[in-house]
Parts: C-alpha cells; sequence; structure tokens
C-alpha cells in the first residue's frame, strides 16, 4: 500500500526571478496544511515567479484552483507569474479552472446600470419578436379563414360547435355573476360621492355610459381571455406534448383549419353575445343598488335610463367585441403552438397567453377610447 505525500513546496529566489518547486498530493484533504503558507509566499517574491510543477504527484480541481489564486493575486500586485513541469491532464486541470475563473471575473465587472439596460433591450427585442409573430400567425388565420369561406367543406361545424358550448354558453353564469356585482358597486360608489352635491338622479346615467362603453364589454374580454384564451392554449399544448399535432400533419390535416378556425370563430360569436349579457346584467345591478341606496324604483331606472339613453353608448362598448375575441384567440391558440413538448413549456406559455392577451385588449379599448375622442363620440 502506498502512502501519499503530504503537500509542499520549496521557494528558491533572487533579485530577479523567485522559483517555487510544488511537491506532493495538492488534493483538497490535505491543503489545509499548506494553503496558508503558500499563499502568503508571494509577498516576498520577486518581480517574476515561476511555479515549478514537476514533483506534484497527484492535483484536484482546489489543488488547481490555490495555484491560480497564486496567479491571480501576483497579477494584482503587478509581477509576472508562469507554469512549467506540469503534467499532461494536470495542464488541462489548470487550463479548465482558468477559464472558468475568468468566466466568474467576467460576470462580476458588469455594473449594475449595464446589466439593466442589457436586460430591458433583450426583453424588449424578445417581446418585439413575439409581438411580430403573433401579428403573422394572425394573417395567416385571416388567410385560412377566407379560404375556408369560399371551401365550406373545410369548416370543422362539430369542433365549432363544441367551443360555442364551452366559450359561450358555460361561460354564462360568470360573466353575468361578475357584470351583476359590478353593476351594484358602481351603482353605490356613484350614489356615495354623488349624493354630497345632492346630484344621486345622475348615478344612472354614470352606470350606464361605464357600463354600456367599457365595463360590460372589457371584463368579459377579461374573463374570457383568462377562461378560454387559457384553455385554448392549454388544450393545444396537451395535443403537441402527446404528439397529436405531427399525427395530425402526417395525416394531411392543417392544424390552422382543424384546430385555430373553429375557436377563432366560436369566439367571435360568442363575445359579442357575452357582451351583451354583461350590459344588461350591469344594468339590473345597477338598477337594483340604486333602489336600495336612493329609493328609486326599478320603474324609474327604467323611465330615466330611458330618457338618458344615447344608443351609440352601445355601439361603442359592441364594436370592439370582434376585435378582442380576435385578439384573445390567435394569442391564445398561437401560444399554444409553441409549446415544446414538456409539462412546464405548457404552464408557462398557458400563464404567457393570459397575461398577453388581457395586456392586448386593454391596449386595443384604449386604441378605441382615444378614436372616439376624437371623433366625438
Amino acid at each position: 500500500m502506498t502512502t501519499q505525500q503530504s503537500p509542499s513546496f520549496e521557494v528558491l529566489s533572487n533579485p530577479e526571478e523567485t522559483t517555487i518547486s510544488l511537491s506532493g498530493t495538492w488534493t483538497t484533504l490535505h491543503l489545509d496544511s499548506v494553503e496558508r503558507l503558500f499563499l502568503s509566499s508571494l509577498l516576498n517574491a520577486a518581480h517574476s515567479i515561476v511555479l515549478n510543477l514537476t514533483n506534484i504527484t497527484k492535483l484536484d480541481t482546489n489543488g488547481a484552483w490555490i495555484i491560480e489564486q497564486y496567479k491571480r493575486q501576483a497579477k494584482a500586485k503587478g509581477k509576472d507569474c508562469s507554469v512549467t513541469g506540469a503534467k499532461e491532464k494536470d495542464k488541462i486541470l489548470l487550463t479548465t479552472v482558468e477559464k472558468r475563473s475568468e468566466e466568474k471575473a467576467k460576470d462580476k465587472s458588469d455594473p449594475f446600470i449595464i446589466t439593466l439596460f442589457y436586460d430591458t433591450g433583450r426583453c424588449f427585442i424578445d417581446q418585439l419578436k413575439i409581438t411580430i409573430n403573433i401579428v403573422g400567425f394572425l394573417g395567416e388565420v385571416v388567410t385560412t379563414l377566407v379560404r375556408s369561406i369560399f371551401n365550406p367543406k373545410r369548416f370543422r361545424l362539430t369542433a365549432l360547435f363544441y367551443h360555442l358550448e364551452h366559450v359561450g354558453i358555460r361561460g354564462i353564469p360568470i360573466i353575468a355573476l361578475l357584470s351583476f356585482l359590478i353593476g351594484m358597486v358602481l351603482a353605490y360608489m356613484g350614489a356615495q360621492q354623488l349624493q354630497k352635491f345632492g346630484a344621486q338622479v345622475f348615478v344612472i346615467q354614470l352606470v350606464q355610459i361605464s357600463v354600456l362603453r367599457e365595463l360590460g364589454i372589457l371584463l368579459t374580454a377579461i374573463v374570457i381571455a383568462g377562461r378560454s384564451g387559457s384553455a385554448f392554449t392549454a388544450q393545444i399544448g396537451a395535443m403537441i406534448s402527446n404528439e397529436e399535432i405531427y399525427a395530425m400533419k402526417t395525416s394531411g390535416l392543417n392544424p390552422v383549419d382543424t384546430l385555430v378556425i373553429p375557436r377563432v370563430l366560436a369566439l367571435l360569436i360568442m363575445l359579442p353575445i357575452l357582451g351583451f349579457i354583461a350590459d344588461i346584467m350591469g344594468l339590473l345591478g345597477g338598477a337594483l343598488m340604486v333602489w336600495q341606496t336612493l329609493d328609486i324604483s326599478l320603474h324609474g331606472f327604467v323611465v330615466r335610463l330611458h330618457q338618458t339613453l344615447n344608443i351609440w353608448d352601445f355601439y361603442v362598448g359592441m364594436v370592439k367585441a370582434p376585435f378582442f375575441a380576435i385578439i384573445i384567440a390567435t394569442i391564445g391558440c398561437f401560444q399554444g403552438l409553441q409549446v415544446t413538448g414538456s409539462a412546464e413549456s405548457v404552464g408557462r406559455l398557458t400563464t404567457t397567453s393570459v397575461i398577453e392577451s388581457i395586456f392586448a385588449v386593454i391596449v386595443i379599448d384604449a386604441g378605441f377610447a382615444i378614436f372616439f375622442a376624437a371623433i366625438g363620440i
């Protein structure tokens, strides 16, 4: 049985050059006794230093790192340090540790402000690329939809009715309840503030304009983005994970025709209907709260609403519905087709789909608000 020699070093110095000969086993289990002394020998070394590794019997990563530390400290003090006599396998280890150390030093050298600007710019470029891809995908969807109009056999009626049920009919309860409660809250808060000025009768106009122009269709689109848009991404993503999309392409079926068009059409048909239901329930919730807080009967609410109602308030809200529907369905299906196959990818892109859809809906709504203000509607 052979015994391993403890690590040691010998310093031979002259005014021009210092030679340090390392010997023994420079491994993790044996370095405690020599590490501090070895690094402190740099203080009395000449301007030129040579580390001779000829007599090292064994070297591991920790030993190579100590040698690299010595070289880096020597460089920091303005001294030249070179290594000689290393075995071939030790040279590879020393080179690997040196490169790794340089990478870490480079990463740490970037100031915070540079890193912040770099990350911000990279995020902006990535989002710009995604936006361009979504616009391109939207063009493909519109082209496929127009082609299907001239060739009705391409329509998947069974899939269309399935999604009409799941997107529309099953979404009515949550849309109706949410809009009803929002109408109640809006009427209550408006009554509390307008009573201070003796203008509580204008609560009816407040509810009418807010629900019909903005809140009814906007909240409907946001709920649909979270409910149906995420479902589109998860469903298509799961099909990619199960390799159903590849089987579909092998069979000669176009995934856009089969999967995307029925979902887009279903949302295009049902979102205006859901928006209309949201408007009715929002007004009903407002009427109930006005009755309770201002003692204005439901009949009085309806009469006042009829007197002040501007039909353009309703049109302004409803004209947004097709745009919201197309963008929600497009983003949901697009993100579903980006799934790489893992469950993590499905979850991440489903979340991304919801965030992007809600953001797009709000941007489109803001654009419409500016447009209608500019034309005086």
